[in-house]
């Protein structure tokens, strides 16, 4: 049992960061520019983030390498930067958080299509240790297999990790409503077919993130509690489902509309919250306070 499982144990639900590419946008990043290049080229401004969850009051924050699996970043032309970059970003998150808050290394999708045969899965197990290896060289308690679709990508991912560390893994699959109202990854899998993956890879928490603002993953957690009641959940939800206005994309929640329904994601069955698209540090700060009454 690593670190994060330790502090679960303790029976406190924990408060996660929020939102990171609203802000890496903010401070100048460009359409086109890669996320975690950023780790090397503009680390002050990535370590700004980091810290205002921190100062926020976040038990847990992430790192800026969503995107940094060597597939990934190929097409920035930077995939023989991939262990670099991860490492930095596992640097910078971790010197913010200091003693007041733990680290989950960030590994998002390859953008491969996995399942169609794109590329071979021992290529994509390859990359993936690669970046993982980068993240816990720099020092991350945790590593989150996050916003997947594909199980076998996220099965990859999970052993690739598994690979190279024996810390605490988490895994989270981004899940929508349709209309006969399952909830199912853009790959059509259901969050059953999703536990029994992740409970096979051997994974320590499960969850959800993005897709859906808090109330629709209050319904996923509860479809995940009602298949299993021990492991641990964790949830980043949207601040509300997007909206198109004026040319772009708005998330609708404020703080003061996110954080009381927090409550009610947590008497769900969810041990860690936090925010995805379009949560800011001031929604954090509301969602410690609420929690903490």
């Amino acid at each position: 049992m690593g670190i994060i499982l330790n502090k679960l144990a303790e029976g406190k639900t924990l408060v996660s960061d929020g939102a990171w590419g609203t802000f890496l946008h903010q401070k100048g990043l460009k359409a086109d520019e890669c996320p975690e290049s950023w780790n090397l080229t503009r680390p002050g401004d990535v370590l700004e983030i980091a810290q205002s969850y921190v100062d926020a009051g976040a038990d847990l924050i992430l790192t800026n390498s969503f995107g940094g699996s060597p597939h990934k970043l190929e097409g920035y032309g930077l995939r023989d930067q991939a262990y670099a970059l991860n490492k930095a970003a596992a640097e910078i998150s971790k010197q913010a958080a200091g003693n007041r808050a733990l680290v989950m290394g960030s590994m998002g999708p390859t953008g491969i299509m996995v399942m169609m045969g794109e590329v071979p899965p021992q290529e994509i197990l390859a990359g993936f240790q690669e970046q993982a290896r980068g993240l816990v060289d720099g020092g991350v308690d945790g590593l989150v297999v996050e916003t997947m679709a594909d199980p076998e990508e996220a099965r990859l991912a999970i052993e690739a990790i598994k690979n190279v560390s024996d810390l605490d893994v988490a895994c989270t699959f981004t899940f929508s409503k349709t209309q006969t109202g399952e909830y199912r990854t853009m790959m059509g899998t259901g969050v059953e077919e999703f536990l029994a993956m992740a409970l096979s890879a051997g994974v320590d928490i499960i969850g959800a993130n993005c897709g859906n603002g808090t109330a629709g993953m209050i319904e996923v957690v509860r479809e995940i509690r009602a298949l299993n009641q021990d492991i641990p959940v964790l949830v980043h939800a949207n601040a509300g489902l997007p909206r198109y206005q004026d040319g772009q994309t708005v998330f609708p929640e404020s703080p003061g509309e996110m954080a009381p329904q927090m409550k009610d994601l947590v008497a769900a069955g969810a041990n860690v919250v936090g925010g995805c698209c379009g949560t800011t540090p001031e929604h954090i700060r509301q969602i410690v306070a609420g929690l903490s009454r």
